[in-house]
């Protein structure tokens, strides 16, 4: 039972529920209400689950990798979390790492064979390399590690969005649609990407702040090793404002259609805690004020994710 439980700590159960909810709501709440009909596409039902179990296990891998390498970091900034060579042996954690994402990456050239697509695989397999190389290298460059798991983050939402998308961009099938349904169906997706990458973005770099101290014992060059805190925060300050503004302007427009109830909730759930996010983030000065910022902000992500079910009550 001892260890299911570091299993499953291993490969972080709860951000894997998030990934797979994420493009679940995002099937059900934007490529049905836009689409109307997605199996029109060619990219069925069926193809659609399988795609949302390749993300799960590439996912579950990338996390095993991290930890595999983080080892002696997560000694210093996290020793009660440690799970690999505390209860699951290194070579086992490798094992599970290399079977996870040969089982994703198989699934998804399954995709592409069955499917209209045909990069799926090679995309997914750039993901696993991606992983695979932030960390054992890029995470420690200025900025680089950042950057790619933020897109990894919003690649969550991009790759359905792509599965949809590219098999009905073709002219014989744009010709026969409403031209507005292409163009709304992008705008919604890179909204949600774009939110996915920006607070994953922010929340990467409080992260960075949480763990200064093992990462400056071990050579990382984050933010707050290269720039010291007080600049990090700045920057970290500097995407929470743009975030919180860019989501005011969004408001502001949905209410035109009388989306109140949505404006309701993205002011409570999203806009607020992210300014209380600002403030906290001001007077934040240890690890266990950079720690209980980052659950909030995973909390506001969800928040973010699950506002997609307006679309379904209003579309």
């Amino acid at each position: 039972m001892k260890l299911i439980a570091a299993f499953f700590r291993l490969i972080r159960w709860s951000n894997l529920v998030f990934i797979a909810v994420t493009q679940l709501l995002f099937y059900f709440c934007i490529v049905q209400r836009v689409i109307k009909t997605p199996a029109t596409s060619g990219f069925g039902f069926k193809l659609f689950v399988y795609l949302v179990i390749a993300s799960v296990l590439i996912a579950a891998a990338g996390y095993i990798i991290n930890d595999y390498f983080d080892r002696n970091i997560d000694q210093v900034n996290k020793p009660a979390r440690l799970v690999i060579d505390k209860v699951i042996k290194r070579r086992w954690a490798i094992a599970l790492h290399i079977v996870l994402s040969l089982f994703g990456i198989a699934l998804c050239f399954y995709i592409d064979i069955k499917g209209p697509t045909y990069w799926l695989g090679i995309a997914n397999l750039a993901c696993v390399l991606l992983l695979f190389g932030y960390s054992v290298t890029l995470k420690k460059k200025l900025f680089f590690g950042n950057i790619l798991i933020s897109a990894l983050t919003s690649w969550v939402i991009v790759v359905v969005y792509l599965c949809y998308a590219s098999p009905i961009m073709n002219v014989e099938t744009v010709s026969k649609m409403d031209p507005t349904v292409l163009t709304r169906f992008t705008r919604l997706a890179f909204l949600y990407a774009g939110f996915a990458f920006v607070i994953s973005l922010i929340r990467e770099v409080v992260k960075d702040m949480e763990d200064l101290e093992g990462d400056s014992k071990y050579g990382c060059r984050t933010m707050p090793v290269a720039w010291g805190i007080p600049a990090t925060k700045v920057f970290a300050g500097v995407w929470i404002f743009v975030l919180i503004g860019t989501l005011v302007i969004v408001q502001v427009y949905v209410l035109q259609f009388g989306w109140w109830w949505s404006t309701v909730y993205a002011i409570g759930l999203i806009i607020i805690p992210l300014a209380w996010v600002l403030w906290k983030l001001y007077l934040a000065v240890n690890a266990a004020d950079y720690h209980r910022l980052s659950s909030a902000i995973k909390w506001i992500m969800l928040s973010g994710i699950l506002s997609m079910i307006f679309f379904r009550i209003y579309s």
